[in-house]
């Protein structure tokens, strides 16, 4: 049986939708393509704006154009936020809460409609290899892996709490075990997610002390931390990073640089500690790569309390910045604050934030220009070129001409010029790791 899985948002839910795709994998289904014909299909969806939600209903809409007769299934933060808006989109709505057990809820079924019966899935090999087959074969470069979930903070703006309400973090043996088998399926790098990654607790076990145990325990060459809030980084914390497995890139949110518009969102930093922050990472990780989040036109946002963000940003030295306008969202309290902006204001600070996050990119590459660094390699950029992107432990895209497979494989390359998509490597040594 075929099945397709179509995932939106947050590294979050594409850690839970990789976990999905191994579970139908290993009980026999058929992974295709979200753009391939299928028997099943399924959305793990997002809801933190508008435009995640239209995405979202117009590839179930898709989907049902696709094969009028597959099974279509609508999960994650949308699904969470709002049953009844998906329903008439999908033969199923599937709470967050109740994602874990997607293999069960469809196995359950009977489903004439679909084009194989359900008593042909469940497969004759129980090895967990063939699920990652069936994620991507030939591609196990990178694998998500969620240590927490869930959030009730105070922000203004943020739907998540609605959606993902209830905090816990997995247990620290289970994610040991399970970096183990990525290591054991060919995975070069892990990223651990979450909805508040700092906020890992498991028993006496903090953040620290768990990325500390999964260094010394598991022989995974690159560990990647995909968030963290400034009040999360410390010395100690960072004192981790003299091992080099551990990847030199740290997102921190900012949402804003104005104070002022910082306070109405009711984020858990001013500017001077995120400053702060900043100022500690680049002191104790050399050749750190800092990127952030950035909202423009919150509610009330002035003309001032923009340019007081950009000049933040400017000044900030980020090595990327996501940008995205404001977008009321149910049942929040910045949806119903007065001094919504319009959208043509949004818009157009959102493009000059944007040629602000290209101009800080392209200066953080240059700083990089003729040193040598390690590069874990994806994939061939286009195939049979033999131009290979790939990423440096600091998140630099890096494309180099290789006469040998590359993929999934880490070798020096030396960075000798900017390119629209990256910078142009050439390999020091063909002989990987």
């Amino acid at each position: 049986m075929r099945i397709a899985f179509y995932t939106l948002g947050c590294k979050l839910n594409q850690a839970e939708t990789e976990s999905l795709v191994g579970q139908f994998g290993r009980s026999g289904f058929e992974i295709v393509s979200p753009n391939d014909m299928a028997d099943i299909y399924i959305a793990n969806t997002c809801t933190v704006t508008h435009i995640a939600d239209r995405k979202s209903r117009h590839w179930l809409r898709l989907a049902r154009r696709r094969n009028p007769h597959a099974l279509i299934i609508a999960t994650g933060c949308y699904a969470q936020r709002s049953r009844q808006e998906l329903g008439p989109l999908a033969d199923i709505v599937i709470h967050n809460k109740e994602k874990q057990h997607l293999l069960e809820v469809v196995t359950s079924l009977s489903l004439p409609k679909l084009s194989f019966s359900l008593e042909r899935t469940p497969s004759r090999h129980s090895g967990r290899s063939e699920a990652i087959s069936a994620i991507a074969p030939g591609a196990r470069t990178r694998s998500l892996i969620k240590i927490q979930d869930g959030c009730h903070g105070p922000c203004t703006y943020c739907i998540v709490p609605k959606v993902r309400p209830r905090e816990y973090s997995l247990p620290a043996s289970q994610i040991i075990e399970e970096v183990r088998q990525k290591v054991a399926f060919g995975y070069r790098e892990v990223v651990l997610t979450g909805t508040k990654v700092g906020s890992y607790k498991d028993d006496a076990t903090d953040l620290r002390h768990f990325v500390q145990r999964i260094l010394d325990d598991t022989g995974i060459q690159r560990l990647h931390l995909s968030s963290l809030q400034p009040s999360e980084v410390s010395s100690e914390l960072l004192a981790l990073w003299q091992d080099e497995r551990l990847c030199r890139h740290f997102h921190l949110a900012l949402q804003s640089g104005s104070e002022t518009v910082l306070h109405r969102m009711k984020r858990s930093y001013s500017l001077g500690q995120y400053q702060t922050t900043m100022d500690l990472i680049r002191r104790e990780v050399g050749d750190a790569a800092i990127t952030t989040d950035i909202m423009v036109g919150f509610p009330g946002e002035s003309d001032e309390e923009f340019e007081q963000s950009y000049s933040f940003c400017q000044q900030a030295g980020f090595a990327n910045i996501h940008v995205f306008p404001f977008s009321p969202r149910p049942e929040t309290a910045a949806a119903i604050m007065p001094g919504q902006i319009e959208d043509k204001v949004k818009q157009e600070r959102n493009q000059r934030m944007l040629e602000l996050s290209q101009s800080s990119r392209r200066r953080f590459y240059e700083q990089f220009l003729g040193q040598t660094m390690p590069v874990l390699w994806e994939k061939e950029a286009s195939p049979g070129s033999g131009i290979y992107s790939g990423l440096t432990s600091n998140y630099i895209r890096v494309l180099a001409h290789s006469e040998k497979p590359l993929s999934n494989e880490i070798t020096p390359a030396r960075l000798v010029a900017l390119g629209n998509q990256g910078i142009q490597g050439e390999i020091v040594n063909e002989n990987p790791r």
